[in-house]
């Protein structure tokens, strides 16, 4: 993004979307959805519950545990989406049943995935009757199960998932917007994670900065409130570096960024993210959308 405006706040109930704060989810983008009715979800449960049980007899799923009755849910979430512009998310919940016990026992959640779109209205504007945009996917738990879910959803939809990896170009700019947030009471600090390249050893640094001092930095580099430019990044970043340089002789500028962590959440570059604030929820899943837009276009 060249620049970015965070999205007014009042959009989401914190009670309906408490499920996706401090999880660290898996980020892919999917290219549009062919025929799918919000009417069908029942249906689309029952398709997907039977499509893993197969899976697991052809025994390709073998860590899926042979012993487990799976269960599909799959739900409609309004509140998760930018505007009315937007497709309601769509929740996907595996649950576990072991079959040896009776059939009221605990069932357990060991799988989650959604798909999303927040302020995505570029991508659904010309987009033909029958298709729906929702080009971001979150996944939580094992990889097997995103795999199967993938696949039949793959085939049901004719669609496409691909891994969302975060470009350090990225990351700087979720630094400098994350440590602009003002939070309340929240001193975690802001910390960048490099991968120092070409040693025979690999080598990290983590650079933490305390959130006041991120934050005094980042409010006397961003010229207007609530919006930021690749400019603002590049001179926030540029004082950390130099700052570091100046104590420690090391230029980080040589070195990748890997990782950025702050109060309002954390990111790595291969593209796994967890959130930590809600009221920060709809501008984090805004910016992370623009992300899977631009790798589908």
């Amino acid at each position: 993004p060249h620049s970015f405006s965070f999205p007014p706040q009042e959009s989401v109930d914190p009670q309906q979307t408490a499920f996706v704060l401090r999880k660290a989810w898996t980020l892919y983008s999917v290219t549009p959805l062919y025929r799918l009715r919000r009417g069908r979800l029942r249906d689309y449960a029952r398709l997907l519950s039977a499509f893993i049980a197969a899976e697991k007899q052809k025994g390709l799923a073998v860590e899926v545990g042979g012993e487990l009755d799976i269960k599909v849910a799959l739900s409609s979430l309004a509140e998760l989406r930018g505007s009315e512009l937007d497709q309601p998310a769509l929740l996907v919940q595996l649950s576990s049943r072991s079959r040896a016990s009776s059939r009221n026992s605990e069932e357990k959640l060991v799988w989650s995935g959604c798909f999303c779109s927040v302020f995505g209205d570029d991508l659904s504007e010309n987009l033909p009757e029958d298709f729906s945009s929702l080009p971001l996917f979150l996944s939580h738990g094992a990889e097997s199960y995103t795999a199967l879910v993938g696949s039949w959803f793959q085939k049901t939809f004719d669609c496409c998932f691909r891994r969302l990896a975060i470009s350090p170009q990225n990351l700087s700019w979720m630094a400098a917007m994350w440590a602009g947030c003002g939070l309340d009471g929240a001193a975690s600090a802001v910390e960048l994670v490099f991968s120092v390249p070409r040693l025979a050893q690999p080598l990290d640094i983590s650079y933490a900065i305390h959130p006041e001092d991120a934050k005094a930095l980042w409010d006397t580099v961003q010229k207007t409130p609530g919006e930021i430019t690749q400019e603002e990044v590049d001179v926030f970043l540029d004082c950390l570096y130099a700052h570091f340089h100046r104590h420690f002789k090391i230029h980080l500028s040589a070195a990748k960024l890997v990782k950025v962590s702050t109060a309002v959440a954390s990111a790595h570059c291969d593209g796994i993210v967890k959130i930590l604030q809600s009221q920060y929820l709809p501008g984090v899943l805004m910016l992370l959308t623009e992300l899977a837009i631009s790798q589908i276009q």
